[in-house]
């Protein structure tokens, strides 16, 4: 209906706006729709009526919160978030590419080569390091790939399980990529590589810095804001002419944006933090891979694909990081269009005008004022208040109400920021600071009662619910996604840790001596029975029934060789006999005259 309504008078409207806004005209007292009754007919065509007449209201700065809350709802997500769902939609891009390879059956030379172009064509879209039109970039990939994975390795590939070719296919575009990047550092291609590294290092600080003008200006302009309510309420008739509820409206308008901006500069520091880390940790790998590498034509593939696989890791940082930058960027440029409404309203010129004799303090200006004094815990019985040197994780206590003073939001209706060195007032187990001293001991009366009016000015300005953090207190009222995003981000959970403590039993070691009586007839009883095992003697006997029950060994000695003489060995020695006979050659006579001479020696000289 009301979509309807819009569509004729040619308005878009999202159905999360809807959403939001129908609510939040129930929720307003002043619009007197009872939440315990059902919404007749007439009930109804009113609720669409405000709807329709809120909606269409160019001129209301509480619709522009609202509006700039689903924005930013709908639309953030935290570092973690985001980079998982771009692996998401990444792998939802190259699964054709990647069923294409993992489901063939290439049994042809021709058709192994189409399947390896198509590898190539999936390593060069999953590194992000150039397109597949790019001739260059093609050749580039192929040279690096056929330099690891030749086509002569295609038949071991194809015959791998589906599971096993995409791991392959992951680790084949990492260790390409590495490749690639090396190749660059060392002038030898990578001309379609952007220099991530030093594009980043110029567009995260010119970010920064778009960002903190931003917040500063915000900032000045809910100064200004808060010293005219804080002036209008002194003295209503100087300034009649201001229109009080349309200037409340637009300070929680700026407030919500401040506190946007603050997310965004949160996740751009963490951003220039990363980038630092992973420049120092991508020189140091690629130094330590040319000192691998230097001039050698050939090194083994386990020394340098881990440093390659490095890289490519650390590159993806780098790409994360590009995505990152781009989000915040676009976030922050977006967030812009929910701010335009205040210079229509309340001109440079007007606020200018008013503001004369109106002394404008910024927050740090108010806090400083009330560094000094602070509550004396004397003056309260049942109430707990919490210092900044006595309370240990001070810093990390969740402050109720986005850290705005607990008791000017329902009392003065304005968002002042708290000061927590004045005091933290703990009441049932959650923490409220105030921006004096005075509102303090007001607050600390009576609780539930400021609690209370709290929850009724959120009920008449819906947009307070998220800017200070009331998501626990209207939850059947916040849309699904918003409260679904809350319970993430937006809505901070109590945080909860597991702690223990122990006590020695014993400190010093144990000098219990066991055999220590203090019975006197204990010790007479061991003493008679010491003297009486003087005198005892033990006895043992082996019957009939228990000698076959026991073990029996015997020992015995081997026979051992022995051997006798029973005569003596006697020997003797002749001397040999020698004979020489003289004259057988005969001589000059014709007759032979031989002598027998005898050279054995005597038996005595032997």
């Amino acid at each position: 209906m009301i979509s309807t309504e819009i569509f004729v008078r040619r308005h878009e409207i999202t159905l999360d706006l809807q959403s939001v806004l129908v609510k939040a005209v129930v929720l307003d007292p002043r619009n007197d729709f009872r939440m315990d009754r059902t919404l007749t007919e007439n009930n109804m065509q009113d609720l669409i009526q405000l709807c329709v007449t809120r909606l269409l209201d160019t001129t209301n700065p509480s619709l522009s919160t609202i509006k700039m809350q689903v924005y930013f709802d709908m639309n953030y997500a935290s570092r973690d978030e985001l980079l998982s769902e771009q692996d998401r939609v990444l792998e939802g891009k190259l699964a054709p590419a990647v069923r294409a390879i993992t489901e063939s059956g290439p049994h042809t030379q021709e058709e192994m080569e189409n399947v390896y172009q198509k590898i190539v064509a999936c390593v060069l879209l999953r590194s992000g390091l150039g397109s597949p039109t790019d001739i260059e970039a093609v050749r580039e990939v192929t040279a690096a790939l056929q330099s690891i994975f030749p086509q002569t390795e295609m038949i071991t590939f194809i015959s791998l399980s589906k599971k096993d070719k995409e791991q392959q296919l992951k680790d084949l575009a990492m260790l390409v990529t590495g490749i690639r990047l090396y190749n660059k550092q060392c002038q030898k291609g990578g001309s379609s590589i952007d220099d991530l590294p030093g594009v980043l290092s110029e567009a995260i600080p010119s970010a920064t810095r778009t960002l903190d003008e931003r917040l500063r200006s915000c900032q000045l302009l809910a100064h200004r804001y808060t010293a005219l309510l804080e002036a209008m309420q002194q003295d209503p008739q100087r300034f009649s002419q201001l229109r009080f509820l349309k200037l409340k409206e637009a300070l929680f308008n700026v407030r919500q944006y401040e506190a946007f901006l603050r997310i965004l500069q949160s996740n751009a520091v963490t951003s220039a933090q990363e980038v630092e880390s992973l420049d120092v940790q991508f020189e140091a790998a690629m130094m330590l891979l040319k000192n691998t590498v230097q001039d050698k034509t050939s090194i083994e593939s386990r020394e340098v694909f881990p440093l390659f696989m490095e890289l490519s890791k650390l590159w993806t940082g780098f790409q994360d990081e590009m995505l990152l930058l781009s989000f915040l960027t676009n976030m922050a440029d977006n967030l812009q269009q929910f701010l335009e409404i205040q210079s229509q309203l309340f001109p440079e010129e007007m606020l200018t005008s008013f503001l004369e004799g109106v002394t404008v303090k910024s927050d740090e200006e108010r806090m400083k004022e009330t560094m000094e004094t602070r509550v004396n815990v004397s003056d309260f019985t049942n109430q707990e208040w919490l210092f900044p040197e006595t309370t240990d994780n001070f810093d990390q206590l969740l402050i109720q109400y986005h850290g705005f003073c607990a008791h000017s939001i329902g009392v003065k209706g304005i968002t002042l920021p708290g000061n927590p060195a004045i005091g933290v007032l703990k009441h049932k187990e959650k923490y409220y600071v105030f921006s004096s001293k005075e509102d303090a001991y007001i607050f600390a009366e009576d609780p539930d009662k400021f609690i209370q009016l709290n929850i009724e000015k959120a009920k008449k300005y819906a947009e307070l619910i998220q800017l200070l953090e009331l998501h626990h207190q209207f939850e059947y009222l916040v849309p699904h996604t918003q409260a679904r995003k809350a319970s993430k981000g937006s809505m901070k959970l109590p945080l909860k840790r597991e702690s223990g403590t122990q006590t020695d039993t014993h400190i010093l070691p144990p000098t219990i001596v066991t055999s220590y009586e203090w019975n006197e007839w204990e010790l007479r009883r061991k003493a008679i029975k010491l003297a009486n095992l003087r005198r005892m003697l033990t006895h043992s006997m082996q019957t009939d029934l228990s000698h076959m029950r026991r073990e029996n060994c015997t020992q015995v000695y081997l026979p051992k060789d022995a051997g006798t003489q029973t005569k003596r060995d006697n020997s003797s020695n002749v001397p040999k006999p020698q004979i020489f006979l003289k004259g057988l050659r005969g001589g000059s006579s014709p007759t032979t005259h031989m002598v027998a001479v005898d050279l054995t020696r005597p038996l005595e000289e032997t």
